[in-house]
């Protein structure tokens, strides 16, 4: 380069040349970073791993072993960690959450998990609860509600525990129009305000409908999901047995899905 080239370059013009650079050099830097979650980070959440799953087999009774449920959740986390990607505000906490629960149900799918007539029972059992439901101005009980459906009440907790297991299993189904709901807790700090609001709504609802449920099971709701104690602690509390806590959790679940679903159709 001649003398006379090196005074046509104005001197800013050098200065934006290396900003650029040193801006290029940075991110890529970053990305490099972004990109890289370590063997030691991943074996730090291998207990979130084998969280997930008790959770899976307390929900459901499913035809895999714990062992399976646990592989099928650690490839999940080993994918979560090679994807990962901090800038869609999602801590990796929760998005290795999302990506191991997820792995767990891909799996299950494989597999039948519900009796035949279960989706009928389900159906009978929800459209009777909101006639009774109309008719006093109250949720029945579990004996009254097996009384009108002509069935003992044992039959209606396996009706309960039938629709939870169809609800855990299907709630990170994801649609045409209809995404995960992983991927919608996910971007929880980017929701529109109209969706903010509907959010916020929804769980006043839910708040309003856990309180109208009789006492033992709006303790077992709040042990199991604020609390977080297993459905054996929680036995261990109340001093019953672990199926009877099942039981009543399935019932309160059920209750609260008809609550919201009364709500949703404004009745």
């Amino acid at each position: 380069m001649t003398t006379e080239t090196k005074k046509t370059h104005p001197p800013q013009l050098a200065e934006d040349s290396r900003k650029h650079l040193k801006a290029r050099a940075r991110n890529a830097y970053n990305d490099q970073k972004k990109e890289f979650i370590d063997n030691e980070q991943i074996t730090q959440f291998i207990p979130m791993v084998h969280k997930v799953v008790q959770r899976v087999v307390t929900y459901i009774k499913p035809p895999l072993s714990y062992e399976d449920l646990v592989s099928a959740g650690t490839v999940g986390l080993i994918k979560a960690a090679r994807d990962y990607d901090p800038s869609h505000q999602a801590e990796f906490k929760t998005y290795a959450y999302i990506r191991i629960r997820g792995a767990i149900l891909d799996e299950l799918r494989n597999f039948s998990l519900l009796p035949p007539n279960a989706d009928k029972q389900i159906r009978e059992a929800t459209q009777m609860n909101l006639e009774m439901t109309k008719q006093t101005g109250k949720m029945p009980t579990d004996e009254q509600l097996a009384g009108k459906l002509q069935i003992t009440v044992d039959k209606l907790y396996q009706t309960f525990e039938n629709a939870r297991t169809k609800h855990f299993v299907s709630i990170d189904t994801s649609t045409e129009n209809s995404p995960p709901l992983g991927s919608s807790l996910a971007a929880v700090n980017t929701l529109a305000p109209d969706q903010q609001f509907e959010q916020n709504e929804l769980i006043a609802k839910l708040t309003e409908a856990i309180q109208q449920l009789n006492e033992r099971q709006r303790q077992i709701i709040i042990l199991y999901y604020q609390q977080e104690l297993t459905m054996k602690q929680i036995a261990e509390v109340f001093d019953i047995t672990e199926p009877r806590v099942s039981q009543l959790h399935a019932s309160a679940l059920f209750s609260l899905s008809v609550k919201l679903r009364q709500w949703k159709d404004g009745r």
